[in-house]
């Protein structure tokens, strides 16, 4: 099987590709990095990456500009345009190809639904965000690339190639450099408390879950659409962080207020919004496709990664 994976140079690109090869498949990743074996590509132009999906099994996009930073008018022109030009391009490489992808899965964003506390999103029932009225206002602009995002992927011209948009939650994988390394450090250094209360949901998927649902969507022919990558059981950033500690050996976690995190934020140069809105999702569509989860509860999967991590 032919995987390629435009965008795959990142942490998630590895996380995939790691596996793929792993089980002995060709996968082929398209970066602008100039790294060896990548293909090289600028994210928006026709080129002669297109060569490398033509004739492709499966197509995997996670091209994107990292939401971890400020929301400068020049980071979100940049997180905006990085997602749409990219999704178009390789709309635009499928629509061209003699022999275009059987399935094109594209990464979007859990961040999609609303921010709350009162019920999960699945796809069938969830709130699509925007216009909450206990949000900031600026946390509408995640939305909005999310739904442009996901708006270019439908506008694609590839009718013979099945179509997924990835609404993944946070990835948790051991290695250095994603999420849980940044959530363990905060942990160890005493940082890993309720913050602003911790009411907010926090949603997530195991690294070895995420790969496997995306196996599943890759197999599964009658899946079309928007699918929510996410643990069935997200839960509270209180519970979760003490889940963490717990896993991590830290006694101790103390409690940040809202303006302690306005603060941590401005001196990190990323947004609260990443640590204050209750990303309450849950994967319906997958356990309808009777999907099983390896780790549906986050006590055991932030364990299991502690473990992972520690080893030799």
């Amino acid at each position: 099987m032919k995987i390629v994976i435009p965008g795959g140079t990142g942490h998630l690109g590895g996380v995939l590709s790691r596996s793929f090869r792993a089980q002995g498949y060709d996968v082929v990743v398209i970066g602008r990095n100039g790294a060896d074996g990548v293909v090289p590509w600028d994210g928006r132009s026709a080129g002669p990456w297109m060569d490398a999906i033509d004739g492709a099994d499966v197509v995997v996009n996670l091209a994107g500009r990292s939401v971890n930073c400020r929301y400068t008018e020049t980071n979100r022109r940049a997180m905006m345009d990085s997602r749409v030009d990219s999704t178009r391009a390789v709309g635009m490489a499928i629509e061209r190809a003699r022999r275009p992808p059987p399935v094109w899965l594209q990464m979007s964003t859990a961040t999609i639904y609303a921010h709350r506390f009162d019920a999960p999103n699945d796809e069938a029932s969830g709130r699509l965000g925007g216009d909450e009225p206990d949000a900031p206002s600026d946390w509408h602009f995640s939305i909005d690339i999310a739904k442009a995002w996901e708006s270019e992927l439908a506008r694609a011209n590839t009718p013979r190639t099945r179509k997924v948009a990835l609404r993944s939650a946070m990835v948790m994988s051991p290695a250095r450099g994603g999420v849980l390394d940044v959530l363990v450090g905060l942990a160890r250094a005493g940082l890993g408390g309720p913050i602003a209360g911790g009411r907010q949901f926090v949603s997530w998927i195991h690294e070895r879950d995420f790969v496997r649902a995306v196996e599943l969507l890759v197999a599964s022919e009658d899946i079309t659409g928007a699918v929510n990558l996410a643990a069935p059981n997200p839960l509270p950033q209180r519970e979760f962080m003490a889940a963490l500690r717990e896993a991590a050996g830290v006694r101790v976690g103390l409690p940040a207020t809202r303006w302690m995190v306005a603060i941590g934020a401005l001196f990190l140069r990323t947004e609260t919004e990443l640590i204050l809105k209750s990303r309450r999702v849950v994967p319906g569509r997958l356990l309808e496709a009777g999907f099983f989860f390896a780790f549906p509860e986050w006590a055991a999967a932030a364990r299991d990664l502690i473990q992972t991590t520690s080893s030799p």
